[in-house]
Formats: structure tokens, C-alpha cells, sequence
């Protein structure tokens, strides 16, 4: 797999832009603050329809501009599709497909799969759960696209059920009498998407824990050893063995009994709260070093080589699935030293497809030597 040609229209700082790629290492060279993350920016949403920088659409239409637009040609074995993406503020974003619309934007998933390693990722570590959370998502969708209708499904019950729980709380601090009658039934949708994303996250963790933690020796070998366990929000209802490297492959009704158990506990506090207190919005994916949680505990190159070891167990992931990801390393040799430096760039030579972003070229290994565009001003060169 990989990206024959990029255009964006009115996408970020760019009022318009056209690269074509080969095969290889492509490194997109040039200062700060003149567009080179953008452009890698356009190839992460066409393969996840959302972005590594920002959790809206708005900050990526380029400022006076009504909309946005991405154009992405991908050859996947020896077939090309273009995929086109139209972004919209207040409106529905739209598809196309070798010009063809499609029903939905989520149509177009699979059709791209990269693994972006940015600056921002050290978030993976040292951030909030959701950021973890939101990385394995990314990673269920990467592997197989359904998941987006899944996490959508689940989302939108998760949204309409804490309205309920919201109004029954507010009800009962006034005095007055809740109404819970729908609670059972949205209690059961939430069990029925939860349990099914749950599954996959648990799945997920099993298949990727070896990569990420091979990863991690090879990038710090002087370190302890990486592990990553997932721990759901079901307590002590949470059935043993699920989520484990060699253990059972999680099974979904189980987990959606579990699901209601735990909810049926839990419901009385809920309502004092207002909030769901259980599903997978709830969960975290945990990370350690030897028997100490990365998080508090790394140094400040053990949470860069942790956070490289899950993008690269991610992309080692893919690969034995089958689908061999584009790579994208955006502006991140300058963050790491000579040893993860040569150790990211023995990966990355061996990969299909590379790109890199650098505010200069010095900062990328001599290993790793290819096309070079230059980014200045508002215009990209090849050189």
C-alpha cells in the first residue's frame, strides 16, 4: 500500500497544494510553522477521518474559507482508488470514491491505513485515559473499518442514556419523582454495542501487547520491560482471562451480562451522578515498566521509546494482518537520540511506504535518504 498523490484545497494553512509520491522514503523538509504537518495531517484524515491535532473539523478549513478538501490516490495491490473528502463546517462532511459519492465518509475507511508517530504522542503516556482509549479505537478501525459503526452506535446510546440518568438526577435532588422507566432498555443497548466494542478492544490488547513490547526492547534496550493490560470499568464483574496474550478470545455475550450486572450495581450512584459509570468510555489501557505504571514513573526518554513502541506495535500489528500501513514520522527525529533514532530508522527503511516531516534535513538518518520536497512560503518543491 501506498500513496501515489496527494491534493488539498483550502485544507489548514494551504490554499492549495499537489505532491506526488513514490514507493520509499519521501521526506518533506523545511522551518517550522510552514504547512509540513498539515500535509501529513490530510493523509491521517483520509485514513481516519478525524486528526491527530484537533478534535473537531472546524480547525482544518483554512481560515475565510467555506470548506475543505482532501484528494488521495491509494495503490493497494496494484489497484488504485481515489479517494475525495469534502470537510464542512455545520454540515455533513462528504465522499467520493473514483469520483463516485458514497452514502457515508466512513465508507472510505480501509482504503488508506497509516501509522502516524507525532510529537503529540507522548500523550499515549503521560495524558488523560482517553488518550489511550482513543488509540485503540484507531487501531480497531485500522484493522477493520466496521468498528467505526460500532464506536458510532455505542456513542450515540451512551449519549441518550447519561440525558436520561442527567434529568432522573436532577429530579431527585429537586425532590421529585424520577422517571426511569426507559432505563432497563437503555441499559440493554449499552450492554449490546459496549460488550461488542469491549470485545474488540480485549481482542485488540491480546494481539498487540507481544509487538508493543518487542517495540519497546528494541528502541530502549536498556530499560525494564514494557507491558500494557486493559482494565474495564465491570469491576468485579469482569470475566478472567480476556484480553490476554495466549488466553481466550473474549466473548461478547459474556461480557454483555457482565455489562448489565455491573449497571444494575451501580444504578443508584449513576443517578445521584448523573453520569454512565460503566462501558468502555470508562476503561483504560494501562501501561507499565517492569512492576511501576509508565505514567508518574517513566523518565522522560522511557515515555518517548513507550510512546514509539505503540505505534510501532501497531504498525507490526497491520503488518501481519496483512495490510502493510503507510508510515508517517512527523517531526520526530529531533525529539529522539542517536540510539531510538537509529532504531526508528532500521523500521522505517524496511517499510513500503515512509513519510517524513523535518524543520531540517540533517535531523533525518542518512539511512533513510529518498525524494526530499522542500515546504516554504506556501509551496512544496521536489528536489
Amino acid at each position: 500500500m501506498y500513496v501515489r498523490h496527494l491534493q488539498v484545497s483550502d485544507f489548514r494553512s494551504w490554499e492549495r497544494a499537489d505532491l506526488a509520491f513514490e514507493p520509499g522514503v519521501s521526506v518533506l523538509v523545511g522551518p517550522n510553522g510552514q504547512g509540513k504537518t498539515n500535509l501529513v495531517e490530510a493523509l491521517g484524515y483520509v485514513a481516519t477521518l478525524g486528526s491527530h491535532r484537533v478534535a473537531t473539523d472546524v480547525p482544518l478549513i483554512r481560515h475565510g474559507s467555506p470548506r475543505a478538501v482532501v484528494r488521495a490516490a491509494v495503490v493497494n495491490d496494484g489497484r488504485e482508488l481515489l479517494v475525495e473528502l469534502e470537510i464542512t463546517p455545520g454540515k455533513a462532511n462528504r465522499a467520493r470514491i473514483n469520483r463516485g459519492p458514497v452514502p457515508r465518509p466512513r465508507d472510505v475507511l480501509g482504503i488508506l491505513r497509516t501509522v502516524l508517530f507525532a510529537p503529540e504522542d507522548l500523550a499515549l503516556v503521560r495524558g488523560d485515559p482517553g488518550e489511550r482509549r482513543r488509540f485503540l479505537d484507531e487501531m480497531l478501525v485500522a484493522r477493520a473499518p466496521r468498528y467505526a459503526g460500532v464506536r458510532s452506535d455505542y456513542e450515540r446510546v451512551l449519549k441518550q442514556r447519561g440525558a436520561l440518568l442527567k434529568s432522573a438526577g436532577a429530579a431527585k435532588r429537586a425532590g421529585r419523582s424520577a422517571d426511569i422507566s426507559t432505563l432497563d432498555v437503555w441499559d440493554g443497548h449499552l450492554a449490546k454495542h459496549g460488550a461488542e466494542l469491549l470485545a474488540a478492544r480485549l481482542d485488540l490488547v491480546a494481539d498487540i501487547a507481544p509487538h508493543v513490547a518487542a517495540s519497546y526492547a528494541e528502541v530502549a534496550p536498556e530499560s525494564r520491560p514494557a507491558r500494557i493490560t486493559y482494565r474495564s470499568s465491570l469491576g468485579e464483574s469482569q470475566p478472567e482471562g480476556f484480553g490476554t496474550p495466549g488466553g481466550p478470545r473474549a466473548d461478547r455475550s459474556v461480557l454483555e451480562d457482565a455489562m448489565l450486572v455491573e449497571l444494575y450495581r451501580v444504578r443508584s450512584q449513576e443517578i445521584d451522578r448523573g453520569v454512565c459509570l460503566v462501558g468502555p468510555h470508562r476503561d483504560e489501557l494501562e501501561l507499565a515498566l517492569g512492576e511501576l505504571p509508565a505514567k508518574g514513573y517513566a523518565s522522560h526518554g522511557e515515555s518517548w521509546s513507550f510512546a514509539l513502541a505503540l505505534r510501532l506495535g501497531g504498525y507490526e500489528l497491520l503488518r501481519v494482518d496483512g495490510a502493510e500501513p503507510v508510515l508517517v514520522l512527523d517531526d520526530v527525529f529531533a525529539e529522539l537520540d542517536r540510539g531510538r533514532r537509529r532504531q526508528l530508522a532500521k523500521v522505517a527503511a524496511a517499510a513500503e511506504q515512509v513519510l517524513i516531516t523535518a524543520a531540517v534535513a540533517e535531523d533525518v538518518p542518512e539511512e533513510l535518504a529518498g525524494a526530499r520536497f522542500e515546504v516554504r512560503h506556501g509551496e512544496v518543491h521536489s528536489v
